[in-house]
């Protein structure tokens, strides 16, 4: 890697030029530099706002899964059977979901070596247990903390190979070259946070042969979150720089608490605690649930049901099942504007015509298992504590005693199980860009818990092997990059110039332009969806990324990472809505981890009201048989297409063929 500073229209700037540039330190963008170093590549450098910072590092659950082949006991399973489970979850293609199957030992392996603690027997055998969407017992779990736990052991051998991070680094935008099929990403533009204050404006320049996109998310555009604080994601400097993204309907929510944001999967809510709510000052308890459910054996037994299908699923919402709750749960904050609290000091309790709970009105499926884990205890704080103590510790190291006092929650955005296009080697539509982890699209509607964690190590690895072996270029010299990315990078210096010179007339505020975006997507883009308000909250979605791009104006350059943050939330949350507009459109209906509201449909139950109606998609509907890709033409204007999903590549490979191929060096190669 070469540094130093170049001049342009007068301002110094520092300049990086490196083979490949690494932005994002969660555990895709670590596990993609450390095998580009083992593949022989070391011109590689990883860029960062916060080391320590990002989702795969501050999330977790009850017992965050990591979802892999089986790999003990005495079901059979295979690569192929792994594929097609992940490919009928639907709108996956299916060599992609091939490549994360073939992909998942090897990863899990990388893993174990490096020192995460996956729990096994004496004989060697990596035990596992069942997901939500999951037919075998192909998860295992390092406990609350497993993608923190692979981030520790990532980021040691990250500094065991020395590979150089710059720490503190915001990527603005990416640098590209050419046009259509040809456009070519270049290089990146980035604000150091500790320098903002400097002549340059902090300023940094990356001119690199290859960018590997790991950001995460599009957590910034929710109000109603479990992503880490931490986490906003840069969808939009991806947007802009031209990448095609798909799926971009298909995120995940489910219940969460809000004062702490972490899952409530698993044991939180096996153990059975009591769902109530307050007015907004804590008055006025309730226990909402006894309103709708006929009798408190469903009612408990739905809650415990909530623990093994924790994402909210349309097709568990009849007759009582367990996404009924989150329904309520969201009746009760978002329209009624209550709070809704679990509370472990004791059990749920009847009214009129629902008795107080007892272990025997459950089903037998849920008395066995808390039979089974020794939890017929007195209270849920009990029970939670002789199957999960760690649980419990979880939030006492963050404040929150859950034996004294109750824990606030919501219904919140988990994880975008859509993302940009990239081919088997995870790279996009853009040459040289790789979007890997969770930025990466491959999810479809339906996939089994922990597979996302899989699929971040699998694609990260395999865009690593990618470069390694057919991009290996060095990056030109100064003077040829900068003739190609001098016009861009004074378009954001001169961007930067104006939004700090912004200080009266039309200006808009980073903070309230933010504010806008997750008000409209946890209303309009979440897991409720009214086609009667797609197409108008769209259009506000759009105006307001045109005003910011146009006005937003902050007091000093200290605050341009806010503003440039606003320009990318504000684009990302109008391409996302435009998705879902577009979906409905085609006639999409309820599925995945979304309700979509249908005048023609039926109510979740007969205690809601004819507005909440709804419809599942069928495997028929267009909208199941097509993914939507969308993503912004060369004037900046959206455009999309619906195509075909690809099948799963045919089993049969004669090994004399493949080893031809292997010898003569054809096997890494664009499609």
């Amino acid at each position: 890697m070469k540094s130093g500073d170049v001049s342009l229209a007068g301002i110094s700037f520092p300049l990086h030029s490196m083979n490949t540039l690494v932005i994002g330190s969660g555990a895709a963008g670590l596990n993609a530099a450390l095998t580009l170093v083992d593949f022989g590549q070391r011109d590689v450098a990883l860029t960062t706002e916060a080391f320590e910072g990002g989702t795969s590092n501050n999330a977790g659950s009850d017992k965050q899964t990591y979802y892999k082949l089986s790999l003990a006991g005495d079901r059979p399973d295979s690569p192929y059977e792994m594929a097609r489970d992940l490919w009928n979850g639907g709108a996956m293609h299916g060599d992609i979901a091939l490549c994360e199957a073939l992909g998942s030992a090897p990863a899990f392996f990388r893993l174990v070596s490096l020192g995460v603690s996956f729990p096994h027997d004496a004989f060697g055998a990596f035990v596992g247990y069942k997901t939500d969407h999951d037919p075998r017992q192909r998860a295992t779990s390092a406990g609350p903390l497993t993608s923190r736990l692979m981030v520790q052991a990532l980021a040691r051998d990250i500094r065991r190979k020395k590979i150089r991070v710059f720490n503190r680094l915001q990527v603005i935008g990416l640098l590209t070259e050419g046009a259509g099929p040809d456009r070519a990403v270049i290089g990146a533009v980035a604000l150091d946070l500790d320098r903002l204050k400097a002549k340059n404006r902090g300023f940094v320049v990356f001119n690199a042969v290859n960018v590997v996109l790991a950001t995460g998310g599009p957590a910034g555009i929710y109000k109603d979150s479990v992503y880490p604080e931490s986490q906003t994601g840069s969808h939009g400097l991806a947007f802009a720089a031209g990448a095609v993204a798909h799926n971009l309907t298909e995120s995940q929510y489910g219940l969460a608490s809000i004062k702490f944001r972490w899952n409530l999967s698993g044991t939180y809510q096996q153990v059975i605690p009591r769902y109530v709510s307050t007015d907004r000052r804590g008055g006025d308890e309730r226990e909402f649930l006894n309103d709708v459910f006929p009798d408190m054996g469903r009612l408990a037994t739905a809650i415990f049901l909530k623990g093994y299908q924790w994402p909210f699923d349309p097709r568990k919402v009849a007759d009582y099942d367990s996404s009924l709750i989150d329904l309520l749960v969201y009746h009760e904050t978002a329209i009624k504007r209550r709070r809704v609290f679990l509370d472990y000091r004791g059990n749920p309790r009847g009214a009129g015509k629902l008795q107080d709970f007892a272990f025997a009105l459950l089903n037998p499926e849920a008395a066995a298992y808390l039979e089974k884990s020794g939890a017929l205890l007195p209270t849920p704080i009990e029970r939670l504590s002789r199957m999960n103590a760690p649980a419990i510790e979880l939030y006492k190291d963050h404040g929150i005693d859950l034996a004294v006092e109750p824990l606030e929650i919501a219904v919140c955005a988990q994880h975008n199980n859509g993302g940009f296009v990239g081919d088997i080697w995870w790279e996009s539509n853009i040459r040289h860009l790789f979007p890997v982890g969770e930025v990466n699209g491959t999810h479809g509607v339906y996939r089994p818990g922990g597979s996302a964690l899989n699929a971040g190590q699998v694609g990260s690895f395999r865009a690593a092997m990618f470069i390694a072996r057919r991009c290996r270029g060095i990056p030109p010299k100064a003077g040829p990059f900068l003739a190609k990315a001098e016009p861009k990078i004074m378009e954001f210096w001169e961007s930067a110039g104006r939004m700090t010179s912004r200080k009266k007339g039309p200006a808009i505020t980073p903070e309230r332009a933010v504010r806008e975006v997750r008000e409209r997507m946890s209303g309009q883009g979440a897991h409720i969806r009214d086609p009667r308000r797609a197409a108008g909250e769209t259009l506000k979605a759009w105006r307001l990324y045109d005003r910011v791009r146009r006005h937003v104006g902050v007091s000093g350059p200290a605050s341009l990472p806010a503003a440039f943050r606003a320009i990318d939330l504000t684009l990302t949350h109008a391409l996302y809505l435009e998705a879902i507009r577009e979906y409905l459109a085609k006639g999409g209906r309820s599925r995945g981890s979304y309700l979509v509201l249908d005048p023609a449909g039926l109510p979740p139950c007969p205690e809601f009201g004819k507005d909440w109606k709804f419809t599942l998609a069928g495997p028929e509907d267009f909208t199941s048989r097509h993914i939507l890709e969308i993503g912004l033409d060369d004037a900046g204007r959206p455009v999309w297409e619906w195509v075909d999903v690809r099948p799963i590549p045919p089993a049969d490979r004669w090994f004399e063929n493949v080893w031809a191929d292997f010898r003569n060096d054809r096997v890494i190669a664009r499609g």
